[in-house]
């Protein structure tokens, strides 16, 4: 293996002296070729001449005459949503302050944009890593997932590409495990990756079409762990242990984080003394506990104790994945 998700532009930046990721003149350029602003054969003559100019020199300023000069009024809005984010882009130091940025701040950012971020600081973030596992688990960061529970295993496929099977663009084990929950075994195994074949992920590292295993202790679940591990060193630059866990015991239950919006909504819930119906409950596919060797490096009042963590599904059996709570929610005694 010597690189993947080749698409998302990691190549086309630059490391800080943190080993944080710095915008390019390329980096941006990417964006410029993105469907959105890329011209196509109706594009007017200003249009064109604008997206040259910018290729030319992707810093420049644009004036609102330029924009205004562009006939499709989708083209003009589309470049508005460009310069806006490239002008916070360019505001942070980092990748990877921008993105913090955009959740303390609360910058309005297309989801599209924000979850290709996640993507490339990820990608930074596992650079010369050699295990698929961590590779596919690291996807719940950035891409929706569509949960499957078969016979107790709890079965995870990207949310998009089972959408392309189930419409029939092509048939197969995945679209199947997510359509089928009797789907046999043996078209369960095909498709998902485990410590025996996780090699193959690099070879279909950017078609997402894997299955992840999600269950207590099974090496995705496990390989989760350590992305989230990577995920607030790289932040916070704070070592901690995940592992995951069958239950929050009410005596170590003193902070929580949910990974997702539902898990969130339920941990608040249950810590709070109220009653969550026993389907809603089902709906929770993994809990975790983080541990700081260093207790200093959280609240005084919190230090020596864990933080829980959880995923849930949503009630339409998918998962979005909220990393940036483990940026703005984890109980630190300095931030970043």
């Amino acid at each position: 293996m010597s690189d993947f998700w080749t698409n998302c532009g990691f190549r086309l930046l630059k490391r800080g002296s943190d080993g944080h990721l710095v915008v390019t003149d390329d980096y941006l350029r990417a964006y410029y070729m993105r469907p959105e602003l890329a011209p196509v054969p109706e594009s007017s003559d200003a249009e064109r001449a604008l997206h040259d100019a910018l290729m030319a020199q992707p810093r420049r300023e644009v004036a609102d005459a330029e924009i205004a000069a562009v006939g499709d009024e989708d083209a003009r809005e589309n470049y508005r949503v460009m310069l806006r984010f490239r002008r916070q882009l360019l505001a942070a130091s980092t990748l990877e302050a921008f993105y913090f940025d955009l959740f303390r701040r609360d910058v309005a950012v297309p989801p599209a944009f924000v979850h290709h971020t996640v993507q490339v600081i990820l990608r930074g973030i596992l650079d010369g890593s050699r295990d698929g596992l961590e590779a596919r688990a690291a996807e719940l960061l950035f891409r929706k997932q569509r949960v499957s529970i078969n016979d107790g295993a709890i079965m995870l496929a990207d949310d998009e590409t089972v959408e392309m099977h189930a419409a029939g663009s092509a048939v197969g084990g995945i679209g199947q495990l997510m359509r089928d929950t009797q789907a046999p075994a043996r078209v369960v195994e095909l498709d998902v990756l485990d410590e025996k074949n996780s090699d193959e992920y690099w070879r279909r590292d950017e078609r997402f079409d894997t299955v992840l295993n999600l269950n207590f202790g099974r090496p995705g679940c496990l390989a989760l762990c350590r992305v989230l591990e990577r995920w607030i060193a790289h932040f916070h630059g704070v070592q901690v242990a995940v592992k995951p866990v069958r239950e929050i015991p009410d005596d170590d239950w003193k902070w929580h984080v949910g990974l997702d919006a539902e898990a969130t909504t339920m941990l608040n819930e249950i810590y709070n003394g109220g009653n969550v119906e026993e389907e809603r409950m089902k709906r929770i596919i993994g809990l975790f506990r983080v541990d700081f060797p260093d207790a200093a490096v959280l609240r005084p009042e919190l230090a020596g104790a864990p933080v829980f963590l959880g995923l849930a599904t949503a009630p339409d059996g998918t998962l979005r994945a909220k990393p940036q709570n483990l940026l703005v929610n984890l109980p630190l005694a300095r931030t970043v």
